[in-house]
């Protein structure tokens, strides 16, 4: 009897620990963006930070940046189009953004959201 009472605790104790640090889409469902959330954190948190969707996918150090790391879109605010130009063509650079990671409607619905949500965290210049 006291067997199954442990490994169920330790089961909820592994739970606990896993689930930290995973937050997910932080947009409500009635949120016009929601669904440009969703897929960015199904097809995009891997390579960038942002926060609206729990992701951290972007490097914190220069030093330990690896060549998927994509831009932290908390610290860097994008425009509607060139956030479109970036999946059509894979990014700006010849990095490793593969070219339209998502397309069509989903597309559109995934720059909406990342020019609402992007920037946030933004150093912004100093007013005279």
């Amino acid at each position: 009897m006291r067997r199954p009472l442990v490994f169920v605790s330790l089961l909820a104790a592994v739970a606990t620990v896993v689930a930290c640090g995973t937050q997910g889409v932080q947009l409500t469902g009635s949120d016009p963006n929601y669904a440009g959330a969703q897929i960015f954190a199904q097809r995009c948190a891997g390579c960038h930070t942002l926060k609206a969707v729990g992701s951290h996918g972007s490097s914190v150090k220069v030093n330990s940046r690896e060549y998927k790391d994509g831009p932290n879109f908390n610290q860097r605010k994008e425009q509607y189009d060139q956030i479109l130009y970036a999946i059509r063509n894979g990014g700006f650079s010849s990095g490793p953004m593969p070219q339209n990671i998502v397309v069509g409607k989903q597309a559109d619905q995934v720059a909406k959201f990342v020019e609402k949500y992007s920037g946030t965290e933004a150093a912004r210049p100093v007013n005279p």
